[in-house]
Parts: C-alpha cells; structure tokens; sequence
C-alpha cells in the first residue's frame, strides 16, 4: 500500500479534518464492511487506521500548504465552503459526520432507493443539509398562566426548544474549542474583560464566563457603571468558529435574519454553579438563545422565582434542556417570565448568543461582515431538487406541545442523568410518560417522544 504521507488526494485536507474523517470512519466501518470479502475488510480497515497514525507526525507539511486556511471550524457553513471550493477541493468535517442525522434503518431506507436505480446516486452536500435542516425538532408550545399584575398571563408565550441542530461530532468541536479559550484565558492570552474566573467562595459562586463582541457588566462596577453594556470595554471578536454556529442558527431557522447575533458569552459551569433568577438586560434585542453542551440541566421560570439557599430556586415551571439544544427566548418568556438555572449537578457548558441594540453597542463597534446577509434554507424545495431518499424519510417540520409544571429545586426536582460518559449526545427527544392535563389546555396532540418530567407542589399557577 502506497504509504499516505505521500498521497496527493490527502494533502488537500488540515490535519484535523483527516483525524476527524478517521474517527468517523473507524465508527462507521461495520456499515461500511458490510457484505464485503475479508481481504476487502482487512484493505479497507488498514487504509482507515493509517490516516490517524500516519499524519500525525506530518501535520507541518500539510498546514504550510495553504497560506490562508479557510475556516478550519466550518460546520457546514455554504458561504465559506463554497469560498473554499473555488481555492481548493477542500472537505469540512462536517462534510463527514453529518450523516449522523441517519439512523441505520434510514440509510437502509437510502440505499434501497438508490438501488432501483440504473446508477447510485449520492447526495450532494446541499441535500444533506437539507435533511439534516428539516428533522430539527422545534417545540414551540409551552404554556404557564401565572397573575402578574393583577392580569392572568401565559408567562412562556414565546419559548422555543430546538433539538437536532448540531450533531455528536460538532458538540465535541465545540466544546474542546471551549476548552481552548478557557486555556487561553488562564494564560492571560484574551482581552481583559473577555475571561472572567471568579473565586468560589459558596455553593453557587465560581462561573466562567468568556465574552466576544461586547463586555455585560452584571452589577454596578468600582468605576460606577451600571448593569448593561460597557461602552469602553476590551474584549475579543467573536471567534470563526462561533460566526459558524450563528451562520447555523440563522440558516435553519432556530433564530430570525432581522435578528442576527453580534455578541455571545461562554459559561463553564462546575457542578454545583448556578445562574440567578433574572430577565436580561434589554441592551440585548430579542430574540436571544442559548446552546447546551455536555450535561442536561433544568432551567426555572417564573414571574416571582424565590431563592431557597445557595443554588437552590423554586419557580412554577421546570424545563429540560437536552444535551446539544438551542433554547429561544422571547415574549413573555424573555420579558415578563425571570429565569434562572439550579446548581447543576455535574460539568456543563452554554453559549448565549444576542444581538445588541445598535445604541448601546461598545465605542468603536464594527459589524462583522462574516455575519450579513446571511439567507434562511427553505422549507420545502421543488421536487427537482428534493433528492427521493430524502423525501421519503422526511419527517414533520414541527413538534407538538409540551406540559408545564410546578418545581421547587429542595424537592428532588434534579433527576437522575443518562449521559454518555464522553458527554457528547445526538440530539434526540427523549421518551416521557405523559403528565395529566387541564380542561381547557392546548388544541395540540401531547408530544409523547418528548415531555419534561415536573412537579407540581402548589397550585397558585395554571399549567396548560
């Protein structure tokens, strides 16, 4: 066998790209072997486990042959991908693990499709995103009535749980990219306000926080500036990778166009941090949303959440959210509802991306021409460009409706995690058995693949 450092199709890729493309393929070589001859296996099987081991010692070479690297974080991003292909036939990683979005009984759905035909017919990049974009799952019915102001108000009108928008493989980039920043920022190698590590000196106390694009100034300062956006605050840009993700988010409609995020902030939990009951500051435009990695936690609302001690809250509504999903706060939800997150019982990271009102942004803002222009996919295509394999597979655009409950975090609110122990999860719905419901609760058919398990302990709310 030709010896791979040597291997002019390979040297087009990063190193990272051919690790990544090695790790997918050793997961993926039992699909791969199937109904091949030994001595295929054994072919197939060396070529996969000589990428990894071979390049590892040749990453030099293969870096130094681009002068600009193109966006060696892309998701699957069409802007940069495209850029990129008119340099040079490069792959993004995506490109190779974005069929994790195919189960083994779809891709069988795939491949008995493509046998009826005279030639087997491979999606193109564009079709996979495509059915990748509509098998995200979007919950958009939540519904709490609590009194505010002496008016009966659905203090969750508004919310919005997307699952499936980043698979298994992203989660991982993006949270060892985390890892990176975090490391970065220990070294004293970001801007000023961009890492804080605060001292934990209680239960609930010690967060990470990383921000790009602006520093937030949680409480008024020694220098007396108040809650809200520093104007003459020294932070990073916002990095490529997550310009990638906010390129996602909007493409595949999780967030609006007219709404695209200009900041974001990290927050590395350790087990036992918290958040506070809160509303965001209205420096911040709505919609806003915030991205889940490694662990799943429960997120309070309520329009009078009580602080029962260090990193403990009650409020009248528990949700879940899952490892890899996108949270969209506005309305009532954002405005009127505070939220807040319980002491986590063990590691988690988000990323909150907003967008800033163009009055408060910093002295010297910029906008970032990486993030206009940006096109939401459509919906459906015209059958001459729907490939029949994803048709056939595709599923509902919408999920149904969820059922609210009440929570107190002293109660055993917390349940027991089934995480991986890598951390890093396919965003799928999870199965929940069905709560009761109220005369008069939503039109829509109970979402029995997912419904978050809550608690009612009082019944000063109605919960639809």
């Amino acid at each position: 066998m030709e010896p791979v450092d040597n291997d002019l199709f390979l040297r087009k890729y990063q190193p990272s790209d051919i690790k990544i493309a090695s790790e997918f393929l050793t997961t993926w070589l039992p699909f791969l072997s199937r109904d091949l001859c030994s001595d295929c296996v054994h072919v197939l099987s060396r070529r996969i486990r000589s990428l990894d081991s071979e390049h590892s010692c040749n990453t030099t070479e293969t870096v130094s042959r681009d002068d600009k690297p193109v966006y060696d974080h892309n998701l699957e991003d069409d802007r940069f991908i495209n850029a990129s292909e008119t340099a040079s036939p490069k792959m993004s990683w995506d490109d190779m693990t974005q069929e994790d979005g195919f189960n083994e009984e779809e891709e069988q759905k795939v491949r008995e499709d493509t046998t009826k035909t005279p030639q087997k017919r491979k999606l193109s990049r564009d079709e996979r995103e495509q059915f990748r974009f509509v098998n995200v799952k979007r919950m958009k019915v939540f519904s709490c009535y609590e009194k505010v102001k002496g008016r009966r108000v659905d203090i969750l009108e508004g919310l919005e749980l997307h699952t499936g928008v980043f698979s298994a493989a992203e989660q991982k980039r993006i949270v060892d990219y985390v890892y990176e920043l975090q490391e970065k920022g220990r070294k004293g190698e970001l801007q000023e306000r961009t890492f804080t590590a605060p001292h934990k000196w209680m239960r609930g106390k010690g967060r990470v926080t990383i921000q790009f694009g602006c520093c937030y100034n949680y409480a008024t300062d020694k220098a007396g500036n108040p809650p809200g956006i520093l104007q003459h605050g020294a932070v990073d840009p916002i990095p490529l990778l997550f310009k990638v993700i906010i390129r996602r988010l909007v493409g595949w409609h999780v967030l609006p166009p007219t709404c695209v995020p200009d900041s974001c902030i990290v927050n590395i939990y350790d087990e036992g941090d918290c958040i506070p009951p809160h509303i965001d500051n209205h420096d911040f435009l709505r919609p806003f949303c915030t991205v889940s990695f490694l662990s799943e936690c429960d997120i309070l609302f309520g329009s009078n959440l009580k602080i029962e001690g260090p990193g403990e809250f009650s409020g009248s509504y528990s949700l879940p959210l899952p490892v890899g999903s996108v949270l969209v706060l506005k309305g009532n939800g954002a405005d009127v509802a505070k939220h807040c997150v319980p002491a986590v019982p063990q590691k988690r990271i988000s990323i909150t991306f907003r967008k800033m009102d163009e009055s408060k942004r910093p002295v010297g803002f910029t906008p970032d021409l990486d993030l206009q222009g940006i096109k939401p996919l459509p919906y459906e295509q015209t059958t001459l460009n729907t490939p029949p394999a994803v048709a056939a597979i595709r599923p509902s655009r919408w999920g149904n409706d969820q059922n609210g409950g009440n929570y107190n975090s002293r109660g055993g609110g917390q349940r027991k995690h089934r995480e991986s122990s890598r951390g890093y999860h396919h965003s799928e719905s999870r199965e929940r058995s069905p709560t009761s419901r109220r005369r008069g609760s939503s039109r829509h058919s109970p979402n029995t693949a997912y419904r978050p398990k809550v608690h009612s302990n009082n019944t000063s709310s109605d919960n639809v």
